[in-house]
């Protein structure tokens, strides 16, 4: 075995004491605030008391110093997962191509282990992030609707989420040199991971102790308190379970007493095969179990590999010389080299070439899976499942035979490796074993957005934690675009009394919900009793920028749509402009109170004009201001300030549609420059979009 791995597997090696309590099992010795825990064998050999006195005379006389032992330090990251199962060939090698430059970047001076954490949905926590709160009003009865449903659909999934950690453990003289280890290797696992699309995270001590309180208390997860000012010393109370009990294959553990016991089982990777399928992974961990499943990966510095692969292959070249030589001294001059020999050599050379050419590494891994039952019989069952399902994929797991203490310590994401069963692979074999599969979308405060196709758990999206909060809604006519918005409004209207919804409806679909809901209904039309001032303005209509400026471009847009085809010249622009800024002059000294200016007073303006081209501006909007189609021109005269607004605008005919979308955008737009002055969200849905691209 070449140097790098005997010094790395010191951490592997520590002297066996067994554990007299629960608390000795715990390989964990001490915790720090920032999540560095320094980890390793807890039961420490007491020394004889004749040689303790003699060494102690000895310090005092300054014969023998006191030798600080390294430690192993260990540090947790949990990184999100990727839509890899559902992405394109072409998408899933460079996810594959990246993936493999994260696993080339790690130290060789570390050893590296990536934990895929399945868990159950504890349903207090759900209910605490997920659930709508009731408020006490008329809308509680849609609350409670609406949380039975989301309920519902928490029983018909599988009820497990999954969770992904990478820890890197170290052997360094203090905590203090392992923390500048730890921040300039988190660096690079953060810097890699954002280009795979995920998001990885440290731990600090309490984030990372709830992982272990919850795999070994199941059932109690929300008993969970640790405090860092006060626990930081009897930190193991908090997390061991009541009692631990080993035996040949299996172990059962009881997480608080008198409570009921639970069965575990540790796997491990026995035989792999010359071909693996990268969904191996997402297979074996489908099982709908509490379940832990672990890489511990060890890289090899590229120079002992290159140097360690030559001398296998010079010892592969020497048994085929000394055969060929044995042959020709018996005047067999044809015979052929043994296949076995060929391929060794074939094999010895291909992997020299991925290291020398090819970009790759040599690593040691050891792949480890615990898994937990009820019963031993559900135990056993699962276990035959997980055999199973690795056998189809050509690989053969086992259980660790009175090893499953030392197995458990390796599959938990502590820091450490008890078992030495390693195999040597190349950064594309290691590779294979890629711990993504789907995306999971569970913002806090989040609306319910449907089900995710792969993990079947319920997808809650709050769009002020994206990027990028707009969205398009797209489907066949009749798979429920329109009812899906209609959930989301539902979701916001139910869970964040600071927001307000606004409708663009142009087939008169949401009526109903927005008469339940207490909504006000504006009907666009040149017949409808409601009206809109298009010259309607508040203080924060230009956004920071002088509103009557941002207003004058709105008016020239509007006379364009209601001139046609001939468009607006320079001339016309600037009696528009003009004209708009003379009519607010009142309106804006008066601090913006009262009511703004009409369509019909900034046709007046233009009347007073000297200039002709004035006049025929008014003239081409006469029809719009004083006609029959003048529903824009007058003092708005319905609630635009109600918290859910639809703007129906099903009747709206041809000459006044494009005129009719710009007054209703406008007016939005208003709403929105308000809203944001005091701080309020504005969702806007418009349905049947395709009809604003028409102009």
């Amino acid at each position: 075995m070449i140097k790098t791995l005997r010094n790395l597997s010191k951490q592997g090696r520590e002297k066996y004491i067994p554990p007299k309590t629960v608390k000795e099992a715990i390989p964990i010795k001490d915790i720090f605030a920032d999540g560095t825990f320094t980890v390793g064998n807890c039961a420490v050999r007491k020394e004889n008391p004749v040689t303790a006195f003699v060494k102690q005379i000895l310090r005092k006389l300054g014969l023998i110093k006191d030798v600080i032992k390294p430690q192993t330090y260990s540090k947790t990251f949990r990184f999100d997962d990727i839509n890899y199962a559902i992405a394109s060939k072409e998408d899933k090698e460079a996810m594959f191509l990246e993936y493999g430059e994260l696993l080339n970047a790690l130290d060789s001076g570390a050893a590296t282990k990536i934990t895929i954490n399945n868990r159950r949905i504890n349903k207090s926590d759900f209910e605490k992030r997920i659930l709508i709160p009731m408020n006490s009003d008329q809308l509680d009865v849609y609350r409670k609707e609406y949380n039975q449903m989301l309920m519902d659909k928490i029983a018909s999934g599988n009820g497990i989420i999954q969770e992904k950690y990478i820890t890197v453990s170290v052997v360094k003289k203090d905590v203090e040199e392992a923390r500048a280890y730890f921040a300039r290797i988190g660096g690079d696992l953060i810097t890699h991971f954002n280009r795979l699309g995920s998001v990885c995270v440290e731990l600090d001590a309490t984030d990372r102790l709830r992982i272990f309180h919850d795999f070994f208390r199941v059932g109690h997860e929300t008993e969970y308190a640790f405090d860092l000012d006060t626990d930081l010393q009897d930190f193991k109370d908090r997390i061991c379970p009541a009692t631990m009990e080993f035996s040949k294959d299996y172990f059962k553990i009881a997480g608080s007493p008198g409570g009921s016991e639970k069965f575990g089982r540790v796997l491990f990777l026995k035989d792999y095969a010359s071909f693996i399928k990268d969904s191996m992974v997402s297979e074996l961990c489908d099982l709908n179990r509490n379940m832990m499943f672990s890489i511990d990966v060890i890289p090899v510095p590229t120079d002992e590999a290159v140097h360690e692969v030559e001398n296998r292959l010079l010892g592969v070249e020497t048994n085929i010389t000394n055969y060929t030589r044995k042959q020709n001294e018996r005047n067999n001059f044809t015979a052929n080299i043994p296949y076995d020999m060929e391929r060794q050599r074939a094999e010895t050379r291909e992997f020299l070439d991925d290291l020398t050419t090819r970009d790759q590494r040599m690593m040691f891994a050891v792949v480890t899976l615990v898994h937990i039952a009820d019963s031993e019989e559900q135990l056993d069952s699962d276990t035959e499942t997980i055999l199973t399902t690795a056998r189809k994929h050509l690989c053969q797991f086992a259980p660790l035979k009175y090893q499953q203490m030392d197995g458990l310590n390796t599959a938990l994401p502590f820091g450490l490796r008890k078992i030495n069963t390693l195999r040597t692979l190349t950064t594309e074999s290691l590779g294979v074993l890629i711990p993504f599969r789907a995306q999971e979308v569970n913002h806090s405060g989040g609306v319910y957005q449907g089900v995710n196709v792969i993990s079947k758990n319920p997808i809650f999206v709050n769009r002020k934690n994206l990027m990028n909060g707009n969205g398009f809604i797209f489907g066949v006519p009749g798979s429920g675009k329109s009812m899906t918005a209609k959930r989301e409004e539902v979701s916001i209207l139910l869970t964040d009394p600071n927001a307000d919804v606004l409708l663009i409806d142009p087939e008169r679909e949401y009526t109903p919900l927005v008469n339940a809901f207490g909504g006000e209904i504006i009907r666009i039309s040149s017949t409808s009793e409601s009206h809109i001032n298009a010259m309607d303005m508040n203080a924060e209509y230009g956004d920071g920028a002088n509103p009557v400026t941002l207003k004058s471009e709105f008016v020239l847009s509007l006379c364009e749509q209601l001139i046609g085809k001939e468009g607006l010249g320079a001339k016309q622009k600037s009696l528009i402009d003009r004209c708009t800024t003379s009519v607010f002059v009142d309106y804006i000294a008066g601090g913006y109170k009262g009511q703004p200016p009409t369509l019909q007073e900034f046709r007046a303006e233009l009347l007073k004009q000297t200039e002709p081209e004035a006049k025929d501006i008014a003239l081409a909007i006469e029809l719009f201001t004083n006609g029959n189609l003048n529903t824009f021109a007058k003092p708005t005269n319905v609630n635009v300030n109600s918290r859910l607004i639809c703007y129906d605008i099903l009747d709206l005919g041809k000459q006044l549609q494009s005129i009719g979308m710009l007054v209703v955008l406008d007016n939005i737009l208003n709403r929105i420059t308000s809203n944001r002055s005091k701080g309020r969200s504005t969702y806007i849905f418009i349905d049947e979009i395709y009809m604003m691209f028409q102009h």
